[in-house]
């Protein structure tokens, strides 16, 4: 029994002097991450499980009671499944670790690792929107006794109505918005194009923008542009950028 707690120590001490910072040239938050890890599950197995540390065995870092302390952190401290999944990565890493060392505790590791990862939300797919009464303030921003704010806020009521992307709004022709339909033609991502129907309201702020900005402009020439030497050419993403963050930092001071 003397002899599996010096191992475990011993080893634990390896891992954290040696394999970590030299071999596996791991930052420092990484190993105060896995520190503070191995001090947790090392005392919860001494005051929850009630196993001194001094004859602590291989065989009590089982897969029971790993489950165990991952629970009961996972409620006492509110860790998230992301925190959770983690933790119980760097206590199998360490188990992977000693096995490469002495084969025969390979045991362990294999008990470890059936332990199943936690499945969280994906939150990639996960569509995050702002409510009715925020975008209401948002599209007041714009100063509309002006010819940019007018613009402004005729590109962001249609981006809002036809949800959508930001390169499909710069690569829109004047010719694809259909007044008399009430459609729009957008080209989406792998060529994709897509007919989206507007609003009786967007129809009425298209033809005030175009009223100004296309008064004397052919189907073909891009909804949304900047003039450079005289030419009219599609509005960067950048210039959107600037525009909309302005617009947002403004809304914010109202609608927190």
């Amino acid at each position: 029994m003397k002899k599996d707690n010096n191992k475990l120590f011993k080893y634990l001490k390896e891992y954290f002097t040696i394999y970590l910072p030299k071999q596996k040239n791991c930052s420092k938050h990484t190993l105060i991450s896995c520190k503070q890890t191995w001090n947790m599950l090392l005392n919860y197995v001494n005051s929850s499980l009630n196993i001194k540390l001094e004859s602590l065995k291989f065989e009590e870092l089982n897969r029971q009671n790993i489950l165990s302390f991952l629970d009961t952190m996972e409620i006492e401290r509110n860790w998230s499944i992301a925190t959770r999944n983690q933790r119980l990565a760097c206590i199998r890493s360490f188990f992977k670790y000693i096995y490469t060392i002495e084969p025969t505790l390979v045991i362990y590791f294999n008990e470890l690792k059936g332990i199943p990862l936690k499945k969280d939300i994906n939150k990639s797919h996960t569509m995050e929107f702002m409510s009715i009464e925020a975008i209401k303030v948002l599209l007041q921003q714009p100063d509309t006794t002006t010819k940019m704010g007018i613009r402004d806020l005729f590109f962001m009521i249609l981006m809002y109505d036809t949800a959508a992307r930001d390169c499909e709004m710069l690569g829109m022709k004047l010719c694809d918005f259909n007044a008399s339909t009430k459609t729009v033609y957008l080209m989406g991502k792998g060529s994709k194009p897509r007919v989206v129907p507007v609003t009786e309201d967007t129809v009425k702020h298209f033809q005030k923008y175009t009223s100004i900005y296309h008064s004397n402009s052919d189907g073909t020439q891009p909804m949304f542009y900047t003039i450079h030497q005289g030419q009219k050419t599609p509005m960067s993403d950048d210039n959107v950028a600037r525009f909309v963050n302005k617009y947002g930092v403004k809304a914010r001071n109202t609608f927190p």
